[in-house]
């Protein structure tokens, strides 16, 4: 699947972007003096371009902290004069984009929970019919990239060219150390699909704790993402909603000095020489694999066929969970990942199925 999309480069619209973009602020607005104070102490920083706050709150339940509403926007236009910072925040429907545009918010961004619904997100697209405005979408909850690519197609047929994809993570069922999976591949694999699209990371809520923010913030550095987006209050005890995410803004510099500055090239004629060394070693062992395969997929025909003379079922379980075993085993001996192992099992043994599905079709 390719993305097609009509965009601008993060450089074209952000005044002095030299990367990585840093986006911060609380989780919600909940009083002028939190907003205030809090962009003080982040302008002062030097690092952060965009300050980010919620003012529409979508949660779970009702009687939960819903946000304060379009009062927000009017202290959001204050940190914008005090302090430069550019302001961002999340719309949910029609009304919001109407709202946030007549406060002159720089930067609009759709949620997660927005994110999963088409009819949602379409609503928000025509409300930017006409408008340039850089748009940032959330991945939605689960992790469908067909989802996240459809709400950023929406948008930019909407005539929007100034978008960025953020990447918060994904719920899993699976008990993790993460509040949102980070599912690395998902991102990677948007970035494929539309190599020019900007993609950031937001580490909060993909830890959903603050102990967790600096290895998750420098791995998406690390996978070449163009930014981070952190969430950020001047007293996170006393927060009305995630406060266990937050960090104040004190910490937040820590860790952005904290972080690793790496380039996607480099000038140094030796290290390029060595690199396309190894690369020319990895394309030899790739095509040996793609060989070692073809030839396995040989034998699994000649297996189907011998099942079809003797009418015998495709699926063997008991030799499935032999080789499930055993290769894992064997696999760990030679220090490879133990998930890695089963997941490439995993395609392989569907593979073989399929190809005698094939077999046993014949006529």
């Amino acid at each position: 699947m390719k993305l097609e999309l009509d965009i601008s480069p993060l450089k074209t619209w952000l005044p002095n972007y030299t990367g990585p973009l840093i986006i911060a602020g609380p989780c919600g607005a909940e009083s002028r003096e939190q907003i205030m104070n809090t962009a003080r102490e982040i302008a002062k920083l030097n690092k952060v371009v965009v300050f980010r706050a919620g003012i529409w709150k979508p949660r779970t339940r009702p009687n939960a902290f819903e946000g304060v509403g379009s009062v927000g926007l009017e202290w959001l236009k204050e940190v914008k004069q005090e302090t430069g910072l550019l302001t961002t925040v999340e719309v949910a429907n029609a009304q919001h984009v109407k709202l946030a545009l007549k406060a002159d918010v720089d930067i609009l961004w759709i949620g997660a929970r927005t994110t999963v619904s088409p009819f949602a997100v379409q609503e928000i697209a025509s409300a930017l019919a006409g408008v340039d405005i850089p748009v940032m979408v959330k991945n939605p909850i689960h992790p469908e990239i067909k989802l996240w690519a459809g709400a950023l197609e929406r948008i930019n047929q909407a005539g929007i060219k100034k978008l960025v994809a953020v990447h918060r993570g994904f719920y899993s069922y699976e008990k993790t150390i993460y509040r949102n999976s980070p599912a690395w591949n998902i991102p990677i694999e948007l970035k494929i699909m539309c190599k020019e699209l900007p993609v950031i990371c937001d580490p909060s809520h993909i830890c959903g704790r603050t102990d967790m923010l600096l290895p998750v913030m420098q791995k998406a550095l690390d996978l070449n993402m163009d930014g981070l987006m952190l969430e950020t209050h001047i007293n996170p005890k006393v927060a009305l909603s995630d406060a266990e995410q937050q960090v104040n803004p004190e910490q937040l510099g820590h860790l952005l000095n904290e972080l690793i500055q790496r380039n996607a090239n480099s000038n140094n004629p030796e290290f390029e020489n060595q690199l396309q060394e190894l690369r020319i070693e990895i394309d030899a062992i790739d095509i040996q694999l793609l060989q070692a395969l073809s030839n396995r997929m040989a034998v699994v025909e000649k297996i189907g066929e011998y099942k079809k003379d003797n009418q015998v079922t495709i699926l063997q379980l008991g030799r499935w969970y032999e080789i499930l075993n055993t290769r894992t085993h064997k696999g760990e001996i030679m220090g490879l990942n133990t998930d890695f192992i089963k997941g490439l099992l995993e395609l392989v043994h569907k593979e073989s199925i399929r190809v005698q599905t094939k077999v046993m079709n014949k006529i």
